[in-house]
């Protein structure tokens, strides 16, 4: 990323609910390996022992050798915390050591730990005490198998599928604006990619010479995104398990134990070698705002500040679509464009309405544990109350309706997995929307 790795008016640490929330963010990480160990082969070993002892003999035995399995999956589960642990660190350092008083530090730190850097941010966060809700631990699962779609070599066919027709539709943009403007450089075309998850979107776009902006809310991803792009030493530095903690739909122990080698390239390594592709170097072409797309982009001082805006698998995040349409339309230049691909999976479907008597947790819950600072900003962004969910149909009519024009259009033609095995006996497949809006 840049040099500053993230950026926004957003301190989290200025507030007490959304400091609690980035202590649990980070607590998921660090508990990592203790959580998926006991739900993953503690809980399994109990019901396994549970069955008829002649039924668990026979099992334990080859060819089924069932326990033999549970202890691979140990050792698949300690491969995966390191990553975890490796992410809680980059986002310790970068959010909470900067504000921690040195003395304080070395007076609840044993003097044994002192010298070793994950020992002795874990004793803080003892110290801190602040546990991980059960939704930040689902979530830091769910972030470490994201590598497989994002930074795997494996995972290739699924971004070729995704992030391939955005960065085909941007080059189409800049070779359309470069036949007026021939000395025109690549990175004078500035693009934003909300929802940026774990960051290869952003890379990709940074790769081909644009500037890029990523901006993503969840914790969780800007800090492992900011481990994969800024702190990895090598390519091939983790190594992933991701269909092993799932025990269902595998034709045999070796698909379901399948290990990758994340991240398939080193980001730095890579971007030197595409650095012909513009006059700016990449470190100046690339960044990641922290914070609610509305709230950020919806504002005055971003108006006008975007040639592109490229979102992939990001609007149905929406509770209400017209929000995003709006700050895409307000963060876009006259005539620039809107790419587009994904699915409609409202992710907040339904979602009740806020009343006196609901609970900050259940508030918390409803709202995908999505924080949106609405406790700091008259915007409440995503938090906003209500929501809607409509057809593809609906939802470009409704981009035609607020000041966009449709370009191009295409329906059924792309068909991708999400995170998928595809030696599973159970396949998703999504057919995702793809279409290119100009701002008139």
């Amino acid at each position: 990323m840049a040099k500053s790795e993230w950026h926004g008016p957003f301190d989290p640490l200025s507030d007490p609910d959304e400091q609690t929330h980035l202590l649990s963010v980070l607590s998921s990480f660090l508990s990592y390996r203790r959580h998926a160990h006991y739900n993953g082969t503690h809980i399994r070993r109990q019901a396994f022992y549970s069955l008829p002892s002649s039924h668990w003999t026979l099992l334990s035995s080859p060819p089924f050798s069932v326990l033999s399995s549970l202890s691979k999956l140990d050792d698949l589960i300690d491969a995966h915390a390191e990553l975890a642990e490796a992410i809680f660190k980059v986002g310790f350092k970068a959010f909470l050591a900067p504000r921690l008083d040195s003395e304080w530090v070395a007076a609840v730190v044993p003097e044994k730990y002192a010298r070793d850097e994950f020992r002795v941010y874990a004793a803080v966060m003892e110290r801190l005490g602040v546990k991980a809700g059960r939704a930040d631990v689902d979530k830091a699962k769910s972030c470490v198998n994201q590598f497989y779609r994002e930074w795997s070599a494996e995972g290739a066919l699924e971004r070729e599928k995704c992030f391939d027709p955005v960065v085909g539709a941007l080059n189409a943009e800049f070779a359309s604006r470069a036949l007026t403007a021939p000395d025109m450089d690549r990175s004078e075309l500035s693009v934003l990619a909300p929802g940026a998850g774990l960051g290869r979107l952003v890379f990709d776009i940074c790769r081909a010479g644009f500037t890029v902006e990523g901006n993503e809310i969840s914790y969780h991803e800007l800090m492992a995104s900011s481990l994969v792009l800024n702190h990895t030493q090598t390519a091939r530095q983790y190594t992933i398990a991701p269909f092993a903690l799932s025990g269902s739909n595998h034709l045999t122990r070796a698909d379901q134990f399948q290990t990758f080698q994340v991240p398939d390239i080193h980001p730095a390594t890579d971007l030197a070698r595409a650095a012909g592709n513009s006059r700016v170097p990449a470190d100046e072409r690339m960044s990641m705002a922290t914070g609610d797309f509305c709230v950020l982009y919806s504002q005055p001082d971003s108006c006008e500040t975007f040639d592109a805006v490229a979102t992939v698998f990001f609007i149905d995040t929406a509770p209400n679509v017209i929000r995003y349409i709006e700050a895409v339309r307000n963060c876009l230049r006259p005539r620039g464009i809107w790419i587009n691909l994904g699915p409609l999976l409202w992710h907040h479907a339904a979602r009740p309405p806020p009343s006196d008597s609901s609970s900050d947790e259940e508030m918390k819950d409803s709202n995908n544990n999505t924080h949106a600072h609405a406790h700091t900003h008259a915007d409440a962004g995503i938090a906003d109350p209500g929501s809607v969910e409509l057809t593809d149909e609906e939802v470009v009519a409704l981009v035609e309706h607020l000041g966009f024009t449709i370009e191009k259009r295409e329906s059924g033609t792309i068909e991708t997995g999400y995170i998928s095995n595809p030696s599973s006996m159970l396949q998703n497949i999504y057919r995702p929307s793809f279409w290119v809006a100009r701002k008139k």
